[in-house]
């Protein structure tokens, strides 16, 4: 399919910048708590550490308990009217969090942010499936969750900035309002689908349409929500993200520990070298998803980047602080790995789910990723106090990373992919393998 000639090529020009930016703005909102509480939020509101770690918890909560429902209803409706409100009401979550004057608000804040950002992930991956072909796709997602580590590198920088510069309060507000004034390009310039677009021909439109129609010819619908949520594929998806976000927050857990053991290094150096990991994610999400959308493999580029990202990780546990330098090679290993699978690991989603239900499935997946994270600071909290080493924490994470490996492997790698006996043909098998 790969020969096949890109249909309306400017839908990359006009379609992924703007699906950037949106998600960059959202993690932007949800990942400057972080310098808050640097900057002394706790002491100024009297928040206790016990506290602390609740309200940080109250947005994987609302944001885990929302992904379903609003998956749903961007499926059902209009993604473009979602994302719309979703801009403006969590801009305005988080400019006001700047305002806050006590612990109540606060909590709330965070809870509403958690709700109001859930849909964005599932909606926009959604999104990307009615407007680029399988052969695209993972690049494109990948477009979209580059989002992640880039905005982590230039808040970094900005948050850093303004809360020396003025403080906490207004690093809030500061980074609120952009939100709010995206929502107006957004309503502007972003079409639900390609049916809509003044920028693609007619010709375009049609030649879009039939090949995204094609390719879920194969993939019958399945009766409702409730067969496709119980269905093995899904739920392996669902189990796959869960246990995979408990390894990728043990890398974000291990990296600032590594970092502070090397006392010789003076801060600006250990700014740079934070930076790192996250430059090498970016890079390798590029390579795998083109590799997987030139080659049409997804699993290749998501179970074996996987497992060396548990061997490196496991690694740079053990070699710990005995050896810096090696140390933080394997780390930076671990989560260039641990980040670059994600863009064909959603591409392979809408590739073996019915488009009647592929909002909810992948609202359901995301959520168990938000969940698998939650519980994960849950669990290693609890280890780390309850046998006084990060030892166990850290089998915990690398064991749950692992797992993620193995049940990636039991996943089909195309729709047709099924164990049914010679002779019988794929497209009739289809059915009966989503729903058991």
């Amino acid at each position: 399919m790969d020969h096949v000639k890109t249909v309306a090529p400017q839908r990359w020009w006009y379609l992924m910048p703007i699906i950037f930016i949106t998600y960059s703005l959202a993690y932007l909102d949800r990942a400057n708590y972080g310098f808050a509480a640097a900057a002394g939020i706790d002491k100024d509101l009297g928040i206790t550490h016990a506290t602390s770690s609740l309200i940080g918890s109250l947005f994987f909560l609302g944001y885990c308990l929302f992904q379903i429902p609003g998956a749903m209803y961007a499926q059902k409706n209009s993604v473009k009217k979602l994302i719309f409100a979703s801009l403006l009401l969590w801009g305005a979550c988080a400019a006001l969090t700047g305002m806050v004057s006590n612990i109540p608000m606060l909590m709330a804040l965070r809870f509403i942010l958690g709700i109001v950002e859930a849909a964005v992930m599932p909606s926009m991956l959604m999104y990307i499936s009615r407007w680029f072909t399988r052969t695209e796709r993972s690049r494109a997602n990948t477009f979209l969750i580059l989002g992640n580590p880039v905005t982590v590198l230039w808040m970094s920088v900005l948050s850093g900035y303004l809360v020396k510069s003025f403080g906490w309060r207004e690093m809030f507000i500061f980074e609120g309002v952009p939100a709010i004034a995206w929502a107006i390009v957004w309503w502007f310039t972003v079409k639900d689908k390609p049916a809509d677009a003044n920028w693609m021909t007619d010709a375009e439109k049609t030649e879009l349409d039939a090949r995204l129609k094609a390719e879920q010819a194969h993939i019958a619908p399945v009766r409702d929500y409730k067969a496709a949520f119980r269905s093995s594929i899904v739920l392996k998806c669902c189990a796959i993200h869960a246990l995979w976000s408990i390894g990728v927050y043990g890398f974000i857990m291990w990296l600032p520990s590594i970092l502070k053991s090397a006392s010789t290094i003076d801060i600006v150096s250990v700014g740079w070298l934070a930076a790192v990991p996250y430059l090498a994610a970016i890079v390798l999400m590029l390579l795998a998803s083109w590799l997987s959308d030139k080659t049409n493999n997804r699993k290749l580029f998501v179970w074996p980047l996987l497992l060396i990202g548990t061997i490196a990780f496991v690694g740079s546990y053990l070699v710990g602080t005995s050896n810096f330098w090696l140390s933080f090679v394997l780390l930076v290993i671990a989560g260039a790995t641990m980040y670059a699978p994600y863009g064909p690991f959603f591409a392979l989603v809408p590739e073996l789910i019915p488009s009647n239900v592929l909002g909810g499935a992948i609202g359901f997946i995301n959520a168990s990723g938000a969940l698998g994270a939650f519980l994960g600071s849950w669990v290693v909290g609890y280890l780390n106090g309850a046998t006084g080493s990060p030892a166990a924490s850290y089998a915990f994470m690398a064991a749950a990373l692992f797992a993620s490996v193995v049940l990636m492997m039991l996943v089909p790698a195309h729709s047709g992919e099924r164990s049914t006996p010679s002779g019988s043909s794929g497209k009739k098998s289809v059915p009966s393998a989503l729903a058991k």
